[in-house]
């Protein structure tokens, strides 16, 4: 960031962003569930928190801008609305979790380094899992299921979130391997979570209702060869569920 306060970085170099940066200033009707700009646009809200983690487990300064397979933190997922349970990997004794980075509405990416920014009151409900269904960061939303990918790569980060959606499609189906990943080939939403945190993120999202088996069919009584994964997380996992963010 520079003393302008301009983002200089290959993504914005791309997009042409190399003069003086724009700035929206929002005004938000929570009842409504509006925020109109300064320039009279208005777009719909969807608060959630950017961020939800816990820190790393070595000594030392860590930066909160980069989401973590471990712990979560900057995550910027906007499917985290009210009604959402995510689950991360404890990190460290206590858990120490830190909630913040209230968004009032954000698109898939987070383009432009920014969400609409704003104070935020939310309530949580707090437990710790032992058996969850994949390992790392994934969730349960009120639209469906979602794993989590993080890495400088986009591309890494699409492999880590599609394997873990596979691994639990596996669970949920009671299928092998290469039959969930060609049932998530046909029904699994990859999304670019955010591009601003210098740590990408990809999520693979599983609506609720899209595969659905018929009983009477012979192939989903023949036994399956295959590992149960339903309790593939190693180590405790803590559990928050969002009741309610504005």
């Amino acid at each position: 960031m520079d003393h302008r306060g301009r983002k200089d970085n290959a993504l914005n170099r791309a997009l042409g962003l190399t003069g003086a940066p724009t700035w929206l200033l929002w005004e938000i009707d929570a009842d409504a569930g509006t925020a109109t700009d300064d320039r009279g646009h208005t777009v719909r809200t969807s608060p959630f928190l950017g961020v939800i983690g816990m820190p790393p487990d070595e000594p030392g300064q860590h930066s909160t801008i980069t989401p973590r397979a471990a712990g979560g933190g900057n995550i910027d997922c906007r499917d985290l609305t009210a009604g959402a349970t995510l689950f991360l990997p404890v990190t460290v004794p206590g858990a120490l979790v830190h909630l913040g980075d209230g968004h009032a509405a954000q698109g898939d990416g987070e383009v432009c380094g920014t969400a609409i920014e704003c104070p935020m009151t939310t309530e949580v409900t707090l437990d710790i899992v032992t058996g969850a269904p994949v390992p790392g960061v994934h969730a349960v939303t009120p639209r469906g299921r979602i794993t989590f990918g993080f890495d400088p790569d986009l591309n890494a980060a699409m492999v880590d979130a599609l394997t873990a959606m596979v691994t639990w499609m596996q669970c949920l189906y009671d299928v092998d391997r290469g039959t969930a990943a060609a049932l998530a080939s046909s029904v699994v939403d990859l999304r670019v979570t955010q591009v601003a945190n210098e740590t990408w993120g990809v999520h693979a999202v599983l609506a609720h209702g899209a595969v659905t088996r018929d009983p009477d069919c012979r192939m989903w009584n023949d036994p399956v060869p295959s590992v149960h994964w339903c309790s593939s997380a190693a180590g405790p996992t803590f559990g928050g569920s969002t009741r309610r963010a504005r």
